[in-house]
């Protein structure tokens, strides 16, 4: 039984204003200031289709630094986006790796017909592709497919969530920064921030007088938000 189902998705940000208008062009979803904070620096979500469709965009005071991990693919009508820079060479791969204004990596998938709604898969950066597949599927469900030859796996069908999947690829680098991009998950009937503790995820914070959520890192050290059912 699946322990969470995919509620939604969260970006740090350093420019709010101008990161909402590019999310929500790049993924095809509208901006809505939380109620008290409309023209503050605080958080921003966009919506889409469904409560799950949901984006978070949280000012962080930290400019990017590294790599991503964690990255979006995205449906586009063209293999450079606006306000995006190309990193991959022309025909390097079948798909374009291009930078967002503040820096975050993202891979455009070129379609003849562009749905509305852009978000196309996750991918996220691992030590072993099989083994962060499977740890994900005992979590959350989902069907694994695997590539062996370019050392990647990917999770799709996963209940609930509204894009294909989520790809998890091998790199030989250690994880050094905090994720720019993660998910936010809810725990479903009888499951417990100690099951998933269990199966080898870390507690980074508890709720408090602050955050009525769970921060947590699987066991790759990529973090996730785990929300109690009434809290969600």
């Amino acid at each position: 039984m699946a322990l969470v189902t995919y509620k939604d998705l969260c970006i740090d940000v350093n420019d709010l204003q101008a990161s909402a208008a590019f999310w929500a062009e790049t993924l095809g979803l509208r901006v809505v200031p939380d109620e008290g904070v409309a023209g503050e620096q605080g958080e921003v979500h966009l919506e889409g289709p469904t409560p799950r469709h949901t984006v978070w965009l949280c000012v962080v005071p930290e400019p990017k630094s590294v790599k991503d991990r964690v990255h979006l693919d995205v449906h586009a009508a063209a293999s450079v986006l606006p306000g995006t820079t190309r990193l991959s060479a022309e025909g390097e791969f079948r798909w374009t790796v291009v930078a967002g204004p503040e820096g975050d990596e993202i891979c455009t998938f070129v379609r003849d017909d562009v749905p509305d709604y852009r978000l196309y898969e996750l991918c996220v950066d691992v030590a072993d592709h099989r083994a962060a597949a499977a740890w994900w599927q005992g979590v959350w469900g989902g069907t694994i497919g695997s590539e062996e030859e370019q050392r990647f796996s990917w999770l799709e069908d996963v209940p609930g969530m509204p894009f294909e999947g989520i790809v998890f690829c091998d790199v030989p680098e250690p994880k050094t920064v905090k994720n720019r991009l993660h998910w936010d998950v809810t725990l479903t009937a009888g499951s417990g921030v100690a099951d998933l503790e269990a199966l080898g995820a870390t507690v980074l914070r508890r709720p408090d007088d602050e955050v009525v959520w769970t921060v947590m890192a699987d066991p790759d050290g990529n973090e996730f938000c785990v929300f109690d059912e009434d809290a969600a």
